[in-house]
């Protein structure tokens, strides 16, 4: 069983779960998908095969090559993307997805269901002007909140020094969540953010609900957070791969011919 499928099988077995339902997507956004293709991809194009239905074209994907070539009887050309990629390709197209045909967690999701995944995908919360006039532990922090930032945190590994959610009090009296990333890598501003983002949107919060502050290590903001905040895991950095071991002299030499 896959992720998808287990994810799939929770969303069926409570159908008025809100929170299973985005579980599910954001499962599907996180899956490498095998993309049905009606020819071999040229230069990096691909040409999805798309199926006419009654309810209007969809094209196919599959979580596995097994799967696909299931489903096709036999090998068949294909693209591996990531299910947010693929979403994003199909975004105000008019054209469904279906996934995993002819398996457990079979699942058809009409054009408007395709574009409302793009959309959620596309959400990014507001990224704080100022500074808070005081930080306090996140006593409200809703659960499917944590979890999903957890999840959406994942994929940031080097990305940052560390996370930090917090309740914020501003200037204007407002208070709310704040997530401030501390020592993020030059130019990963972007990519945290939408990780963030896609964490808010499969919560089932709004975008609106939460600032994102990037703050260097130094910062004494950076401290008061730290002390008061609920620090998110962030997966260690990948390890280098150790260079290649030297090879005796002349193993590469061409081979003496007589």
């Amino acid at each position: 069983m896959t992720a998808l499928d287990a994810a799939h099988a929770a969303m069926i077995a409570s159908p008025d779960d809100d929170a299973a339902r985005l579980r599910y997507y954001a499962r599907l956004a996180d899956a490498e998908l095998f993309l049905l293709l009606d020819r071999e991809a040229q230069g990096g194009q691909v040409s999805p095969r798309v199926f006419q239905l009654d309810d209007g074209p969809v094209v196919l994907a599959f979580d596995s090559e097994e799967r696909l070539a299931d489903f096709a009887a036999g090998p068949a050309p294909y693209a591996a993307l990531p299910g947010r990629v693929v979403a994003a390709r199909l975004a105000g197209r008019g054209i469904g997805l279906g996934v995993n045909l002819g398996a457990v967690s079979a699942m058809l999701l009409p054009a408007e269901a395709a574009a409302s995944l793009a959309d959620l995908l596309a959400r990014r919360p507001q990224v704080a002007a100022g500074r808070p006039r005081a930080v306090h532990p996140p006593r409200a922090l809703p659960p499917a909140l944590a979890a999903a930032l957890a999840d959406g945190l994942a994929r940031g590994g080097g990305l940052a020094a560390a996370a930090v959610v917090a309740e914020a009090e501003w200037d204007d009296g407002r208070r709310g969540h704040l997530l401030a990333f501390i020592g993020a890598a030059s130019g990963a501003e972007d990519a945290l953010a939408a990780a963030a983002g896609e964490a808010l949107a499969f919560s089932g919060l709004d975008a609106g609900d939460m600032d994102v502050a990037f703050l260097a290590p130094a910062d004494p903001a950076a401290a008061a957070l730290m002390r008061a905040g609920l620090r998110l895991p962030l997966p260690a950095p990948p390890e280098p791969e150790p260079p290649p071991a030297p090879r005796p002299p002349g193993i590469d030499a061409p081979p003496r011919l007589r």
